[in-house]
């Protein structure tokens, strides 16, 4: 019998020809080739039936952007970005000096903001509810499932459909700030200067929420990728704070999440994650 040593010397063909005979029924290599095959088959099976039954859960999904909602993203896209360099323009025009310390805590908090609110978001669409809820069920909680089904998915959405329904819940704001650049007078806006640029970036960032979330999915941006490695992992209970990824560690640590989940279990009686538990059965 040819040893590995030996069999590493023989020209491909041959070592092809000296496996099938080693691992033949009734030969040595019975015992050893053969079990070993049958459990990675059967694991090949099982991969194959959650894969599937998975990727027909998220073209279920996908299945209810419709095309009125992609009319509704064009809309809050268009209206928002105008509004946004609308605003720009008139804090530009009121910028002094003397308002550059406040303006940079504005700069960061509005960042930290926007990371704690945009984990409140997404932990609340992850946690609670079903794509079955009208409005809220198709429009916020149906992308966050179909992204935890599908991951990728969001890498082949465009700029309309990754930031059409945070460009939604931006324009209040950003109505409001014109309005006010509109009827306050000089004198009473330059007061108002840091609070409007606080606000405003805070917009920003949740304005880009997703769209930073995309770039941690297709680019090397280290804190934002392992953010999303660590959320990504089922059950998805951790790390949900997906703007800046700032607020992700000390929440943890905090037990902030968990905190609040046995809070509104104790008030109401609700399971968290139900709707997902329903479907990780039927994956398995």
């Amino acid at each position: 019998m040819i040893g590995r040593r030996d069999l590493a010397t023989l020209p491909w063909p041959c070592r092809c020809r000296r496996r099938r005979k080693q691992s033949a029924p009734g030969g040595p290599g019975e015992g050893a080739g053969r079990a070993p095959r049958t459990r990675r088959a059967r694991s090949r099976s099982s991969t194959r039936t959650r894969r599937r039954t998975a990727g027909a859960r998220a073209r279920e999904l996908a299945a209810l952007y419709s095309p009125g909602t992609r009319f509704q993203e064009r809309c809050c896209v268009v209206l928002c970005f105008g509004l946004i360099a609308r605003n720009l323009v008139h804090l530009l025009l009121l910028a002094r000096w003397e308002h550059t310390p406040l303006v940079m805590l504005g700069v960061v908090a509005g960042a930290l903001t926007a990371d704690f609110l945009s984990g409140l978001v997404h932990w609340g669409a992850d946690t609670w509810g079903s794509v079955e809820l009208p409005i809220v069920g198709k429009a916020f909680i149906c992308p966050f499932q179909e992204h935890h089904i599908d991951p990728t998915a969001i890498t082949r959405h465009d700029f309309i459909e990754t930031n059409g329904d945070n460009c939604l819940l931006t324009l209040l704001p950003l109505l409001n700030m014109a309005y006010k650049f509109r009827t306050q007078s000089p004198e009473a806006l330059v007061q108002l200067y840091p609070w409007e640029c606080f606000i405003f970036c805070l917009v920003i960032f949740d304005t880009f929420t997703n769209q930073i979330h995309k770039w941690s999915h297709t680019t090397g941006m280290s804190s934002c990728r392992i953010n999303t490695i660590v959320h990504h992992v089922s059950p998805h209970e951790t790390y949900f704070c997906i703007t800046t990824g700032w607020l992700n560690y000390p929440l943890e640590k905090m037990g902030f999440w968990q905190r609040l989940e046995d809070l509104i279990q104790g008030v109401t009686g609700e399971k968290p994650r139900a709707d997902d538990m329903k479907w990780a059965k039927e994956i398995k």
